[in-house]
Formats: C-alpha cells, structure tokens, sequence
C-alpha cells in the first residue's frame, strides 16, 4: 500500500467520516476543500485507515503534492501514468490525490481514471476555483464535494483535551481551531506567531501567486479592513468608496476580485442578504467572516471591543460545520443575522454579546418576532443568566450553542 505513516496520536474528526463513508466505493469523486491547514490530508488519513482496517490489503495509492517525492507528477499524463504503474488490476484501488490543484490539468486525469470501475477516487483541493462549474461539467456531475473547516468548538475541547469552561471558550475565541496547534500548545505567543505565518503562505501561495496579484499592499489592507469589520454589511463599492476616503485609489470592481479571490481559497466566506419578505437575494450587499478566528485575530489583535465581532463570527462557523447554508436576513429595515437552512428547513439567528439594555433586548428579539412563520428562532448571546425566552423566541447560551445540536 502507498499510503503515509498513520500519526499514532491520530483524532478522528467523526463528523466527516460519517459523511463520507456512504460514498467509499462508489464511481463517484470524493473531493475535499477548505483553507490550507484545517485538516484535509488528515481527513484522507482516517479515510485510508478505515479502508486498511476493513481490510489490510487493500490497494491504496496516496499521492501528496506537498511532498517532494512527488515532484515529477506535474500534468495529467503523468498523473495517469503514476496510477497505472501503482494500482493492482485484480483489486478495487483506492486512490488519495492531495492538493491535485498543483498538477496541470488534473481534471482530464480524473476524468479517465474514473472510467474504470476499479478505482475510487478521493482528492483535495485548497482554492475554490478549481472545482468550479468547469470541472463539474467535465464529470458529468459524478463528483460529491465535503468542505471541510477548522475545528469547531466541540472539536477544540476535544483535541486539546479541555473542559467546555468560559476560559475553555476564550482561548478558542482568541486562537481559532487550526488543528496544528494541538503540536504547538496553547501558549499564546507560539500560537500567535504560527497564525501570522500561516496567514502569510496562504495570502501568498494562494492568493497571489495563484491570481498573479501584483498590488499586494491593497490587498493586504483589504484583508486588514474585513478583519476590523467582521460581519459588517456593505458592497464592493462602499469599500471601494471608503478606500478612497483613506487616499487609497481602487475601482469596486477589482475590490470585487481581490474579495473573491480571498473567498476561494477560503481564507474568508461571503454570507449574502436575502430579503424574508420578497424572498429573493438582493443583488448588491453582503457580509464576510474569516473562516479561522485566530487567523483573523492575528491580523487585528484580540481587543476586547471585538468581541461582539468574534461571537457571530464563531456562529457563523458553527452553522457550516454543521452543514448549513447561510444567509443574511433583511424585512423592510431590521436585519436578521443568520438565516441558516438545511434539509428543507430553516432557523433564524441573532447575536450580540451582551442582553444589557432593554433597546438591545427590544432590537434582537424584536426582529426576530417580526418573521411570521413557525420555524425557530433564537438569539445567541455570552450572558449565561438571561431567561430562556421571550414570546417563544428563545435566547441561547453561546457555549450551549457551539456544544450541543440545538438547532
């Protein structure tokens, strides 16, 4: 089997495999994205364990285009002649491809090596774009993608073997959920100067390198600006306009691209506004989080009056953990944090830090009682006394939130 040394200490991250074990076998691509570091070659891991575990002689090929030994796989041919010299003709052949966004033209391999029925494919990717319409084309449509993020809270508390306490939750609030970190420790200027050079290889390796970005000064600002405006609503434009303001000359248009960019290789998510009444998306308009706490915090700092910042952040993150599609809410002027849907159904979602006042208790809770229709409705905030409900809308813990399948 040409498979990796499995690390002895290796945490199952259980919430993907389960997802992922219907399709093992099938004539179906499994493909992972998601930002650099959160964990997909790992996932391949446990994927290729449970298959070795099942059964010891399985044909597995793993290919890593991070490791050097690979270095010669450069194009699809090569591809499809590293696999017809490594795969057993009498057996299934499992075959792993991570980060196969370095290989020119991947997708005409996979395409041939999906015609033979002996061979299951799972591969990685780091940048969004190339698993674009594209790709999904070319295959036919045989492909099942498994976006895959940094550890979600539950996920902390279960690497770094901690308790669920408010100092538990601070330092995920503080450090993000990169699973590397669990080699590091928590201490916090280790942390912290991992995240800023991680930040670096991905704002340079698939970012700018990838995009061939020359102004990378502006881009770096643009990063800074949706560091210091986490879950803030505007437009292309409104930045561009604010930019301006700053003596920093940029059309919206190439902030529009800069953004996108940032989005594909998931270093932030675009969250788009929907109106509750008309049921449509609105077309200008929308909010973005960064898909690793810490890799924001080490941008800005970690200031206290960000908080409010952080906590919708880590909900926002919590719902794509748990699989839901997620969207703004606007009816006539209130705005509706989070409109999260899964399975037909749908929850909506408001977060503030704290219920201190009866104009932020009357705000939250009010936009929510505005909604006319029966599907649940909550508002997360970090108070831990505050009454459970109010006219059916209910308020929910953030620790309760991010531990347990509330919604």
């Amino acid at each position: 089997m040409n498979i990796p040394d499995f690390p002895s200490d290796l945490r199952m991250r259980e919430s993907y495999t389960k997802r992922v074990e219907p399709f093992i076998r099938k004539q179906i691509v499994k493909v992972f994205t998601g930002q650099r570091r959160v964990g997909k070659s790992f996932i391949l891991y446990q994927i290729m364990q449970m298959i070795a575990n099942k059964d010891p002689q399985a044909s597995i090929i793993y290919i890593n285009k991070e490791d050097h030994r690979f270095d010669s796989i450069l194009a699809y041919d090569d591809l499809i002649r590293f696999v017809e010299s490594a795969r057993d003709n009498n057996k299934v052949n499992y075959i792993f491809i991570d980060e196969i966004q370095e290989i020119s033209e991947f997708e005409k391999a996979i395409r041939s090596l999906l015609l033979d029925r002996k061979n299951d494919l799972y591969i990685t990717g780091s940048n969004a774009q190339i698993f674009s319409g594209e790709i999904a084309t070319l295959l036919g449509g045989r492909l099942v993608e498994f976006n895959i993020h940094s550890l979600s809270y539950s996920e902390f508390l279960f690497f770094h073997g901690m308790e669920d306490t408010r100092e538990s939750l601070g330092k995920y609030f503080f450090l993000g959920g990169m699973p590397f970190l669990v080699n590091l420790g928590l201490d916090d200027k280790v942390a912290t100067e991992y995240l800023k050079n991680l930040y670096t290889t991905i704002v340079y390796r698939e970012i700018v390198a990838r995009n061939r970005v020359r102004s990378t000064w502006f881009l770096e600002q643009l990063i800074r600006y949706l560091a210091d405006t986490t879950g803030s609503l505007f437009s292309a434009k409104s930045i561009s306009d604010y930019l301006k303001s700053q003596k920093i000359k940029i059309s919206h248009n190439q902030v529009q691209s800069f953004i996108g960019y940032m989005s594909d290789a998931y270093l932030v998510h675009r969250v788009p506004r929907y109106d509750i009444a008309g049921k449509r998306l609105f077309e200008t308009g929308e909010k973005y989080y960064f898909e690793d706490l810490g890799l924001r915090n080490s941008l800005t700092g970690y200031r206290p009056g960000d908080l409010g910042k952080i906590l919708e952040n880590a909900v926002h993150n919590e719902l794509l953990f748990r699989g839901y599609m997620v969207k703004t809410g606007w009816k006539g002027n209130h705005e509706t944090d989070f409109i999260a849907t899964k399975d037909n159904e749908t929850a909506y979602i408001q977060v503030a830090w704290t219920l201190d006042s009866e104009s932020t208790i009357d705000r939250e809770f009010g936009n929510l009682l505005e909604i006319d229709d029966n599907y649940p409705k909550m508002v997360v905030t970090a108070d831990e006394q505050f009454i459970n409900t109010i006219k059916g809308v209910r308020h929910v813990n953030i620790r309760q939130f991010l531990t347990s399948n509330i919604i």
